[in-house]
């Protein structure tokens, strides 16, 4: 079979980027993302009254990533002060550390480290310690799926630092976890003052200084090795083809431990309890693929006027419960799609003239939870759409996917040349109801197979 044919760029220069780190090491475009080229975190800093010895400011975290959010344990941010300063005391957040205050007497400051760490409060903080947009746990939702959510934000009182505009010192060495590695903070730059309106909207004032921290994500930095791989399927060929061998790492039979069977008889044993606010590493299921998380397309129905997949995400991860999981999926057809049966859908259109992506995520209280590994481990939903005459066909791999993001990381998918072919309508009889039975059965075997 040839390969496949994409009318897309986004395919092609995605690749353009793997081959170019490969071979080149890291670069700056290894924090580009082409589906969302103008993605990141945005750190500000809001100087909102002086003190005796130092001010108060707000410190707010914006999201402004598409489809790549912040699950828990949540954010952890950190930095190193460019003088002497100390933490008084913090709403909406606190330290992780405290640090050596044996030098003061009577009142002690909240944190007297040189690089402090925050962290977000959980739910359920007392009134008297909450701002606007705390006490989320460190969870922040992407921008296409909530912007009211898409924020977090913290206040602090800073000792021993300037008065003034002229005295006071913007911090260094920024550092974002979210929960793990994969950000890269650049510098904080001193930005006109933000302005405050008032509820009334009669009114504004503004903070007497601001800067701002940017924070770009790259999914090499975050992980040695994929962490989610594509599967594909479909109705006009029994052939399922499951993610590429290895495409997460390679399983170690002489060194039994790096994976678990799931049908062991004491799985909970293997399976670590670190706390609320640790990085657990990813704990996976035996599979020949070895991925936290695998998504199968699966080209169920050809109508006249529509054609439907079904969409299964699989989690294959001991470890992790994605709260708020979203998947990006880019293919020609999605400027046709009529229905999403049971995700949210939302199109991502960084360039206005192509619409061939869209966001899928979870409906809220119903499957925006995907459960670890077991038998309630995967959500699943159904996708119908309009043919377009002009482009439309189940020919050369056409009907799947270019590229699927899970949680904002690039999924590895199979080998175009290995995609189920469409029969040759010249030598093959139509497609009769037993074989769509058949091949319908063995799609149900494949997915719960390994549950």
């Amino acid at each position: 079979m040839g390969f496949l044919c994409s009318s897309s760029i986004f395919f092609k220069f995605g690749i353009s980027i793997i081959f170019l780190v490969s071979f080149t090491g890291y670069t700056p475009a290894e924090a580009y993302d082409p589906l969302d080229p103008t993605g990141n975190i945005t750190i500000k800093w809001d100087i909102i009254t002086w003190t005796g010895d130092g001010y108060v400011a707000t410190v707010t975290l914006y999201n402004f990533q598409q489809y790549r959010h912040i699950q828990a344990p949540g954010w952890t941010l950190g930095w190193s002060w460019a003088k002497r300063e100390v933490i008084w005391g913090m709403n909406g957040g606190q330290t992780t550390e405290q640090g050596d205050c044996s030098k003061f007497k009577g009142n002690i400051p909240h944190c007297c480290k040189k690089t402090p760490s925050v962290v977000d409060l959980l739910p359920g903080t007392p009134y008297n310690q909450q701002i606007a947009n705390c006490c989320r746990g460190g969870v922040i939702n992407s921008w296409a799926q909530d912007p009211a959510t898409a924020v977090s934000a913290f206040q602090l009182t800073v000792g021993q630092a300037g008065t003034t505009n002229k005295t006071v010192r913007v911090p260094k060495n920024f550092t974002l976890k979210a929960p793990g590695p994969g950000y890269t903070c650049g510098p904080g730059k001193i930005v006109k003052p933000t302005r405050f309106i008032a509820t009334d909207k009669r009114r504004a004032t503004q903070a007497f200084m601001t800067w701002n921290v940017t924070c770009t994500y790259s999914q090499f930095l975050a992980q040695k090795t994929p962490t989610c791989c594509v599967s594909l399927s479909s109705f006009y060929n029994s052939t399922i083809v499951p993610c590429p061998t290895c495409s997460c790492g390679c399983r170690n039979t002489s060194q039994p431990g790096n994976c678990v069977d799931p049908k062991g008889p004491r799985i909970a044993s293997v399976v670590p309890n670190s706390g609320k606010n640790a990085y657990i590493p990813p704990l996976v299921q035996c599979t020949d693929h070895m991925c936290p998380v695998r998504i199968h397309w699966h080209v169920k129905v050809n109508y006249k006027a529509y054609w439907r997949v079904k969409v299964t995400i699989t989690n294959f991860n001991y470890n992790m419960n994605y709260s708020q999981w979203n998947l990006v999926v880019q293919h020609p057809n999605f400027d046709n799609l009529t229905q999403t049966f049971s995700f949210n859908y939302k199109p991502l259109t960084p360039y206005a003239s192509i619409n061939d992506t869209g966001i899928l995520w979870g409906i809220k209280f119903y499957n925006d939870l995907l459960m670890q590994a077991g038998p309630y481990g995967n959500v699943q939903s159904e996708l119908l759409f309009q043919k377009e005459a002009s482009a439309f066909t189940f020919e050369k791999g056409w009907a799947f996917p270019r590229r699927i993001y899970f949680n904002g990381d690039n999924c590895v998918m199979p080998p175009p040349d290995s995609y189920p072919w469409l029969p040759n309508t010249g030598s093959h009889k139509p497609i009769g109801s037993r074989l769509v039975a058949l091949i319908s059965m063995l799609l149900t075997v494949f997915l719960h197979g390994n549950m």
